[in-house]
């Protein structure tokens, strides 16, 4: 007999939503954000452009939802805390950076980086859903170390994580130097350096 029940439409607006994601991210790092189009983007991933308007209105959405979707949700197990803030602080940053220096992640992220420049709307997306979350992960293994005595009592941890966090995005973006493991391990180095209770 035939299957005469109706097809899954979740099962077919997920693949198509996939097809969406995957395009843009790929023609992101091909012709750069400045010559990303909806159009393409629906021509590459065989969708009707409408279904990309039925979800997302602009380009800038579609490549936020895109680059949000690929990367690890941390918010579940937090940074490492092995007692060691210092190793903890390295392995993490230096994967970091492996992420980084990876083509596939750059070309997303400065395209959103560049257009939340003028796009405040955009930017505080990218924000929310980005920035924000990591930097309340390094503020969180922050804290613990507070409470057992590595960082003092006295310290911001906000403003300790923006300070570990801030120089390396800053060298990443203005491409003044590379981000290499050595650059990591003396950022952490030095931060905690000023962090450490004194005496």
């Amino acid at each position: 007999m035939a299957n005469t029940s109706p097809p899954d439409s979740s099962r077919r607006s997920e693949r198509s939503r996939r097809a969406i994601f995957d395009a843009a991210l790929a023609l992101v790092g091909e012709v750069g954000y400045d010559k990303l189009t909806i159009e393409g983007i629906a021509s590459r991933a065989g969708v009707g452009k409408q279904t990309i308007y039925r979800w997302w209105p602009s380009k800038a959405a579609v490549l936020l939802d895109a680059f949000t979707a690929t990367v690890d949700d941390y918010d579940a197990k937090g940074l490492p805390d092995t007692g060691d803030l210092a190793a903890d602080l390295k392995f993490v940053l230096r994967a970091t950076a492996d992420e980084f220096n990876d083509p596939a992640f750059q070309a997303p992220y400065r395209a959103l980086a560049a257009a939340g420049a003028n796009d405040e709307e955009l930017s505080r997306a990218f924000v929310a859903r980005l920035s924000e979350p990591g930097t309340r992960l390094y503020v969180d293994r922050l804290r613990a170390a507070q409470e057992t005595g590595e960082v003092a009592a006295g310290i911001d941890v906000r403003i300790a994580a923006e300070m570990l966090l801030s120089p390396f995005s800053q060298r990443w973006l203005m491409r003044t130097g590379e981000l290499t493991y050595d650059f990591v391990d003396t950022l952490v180095d030095q931060v905690l350096r000023g962090l450490r209770p004194r005496g």
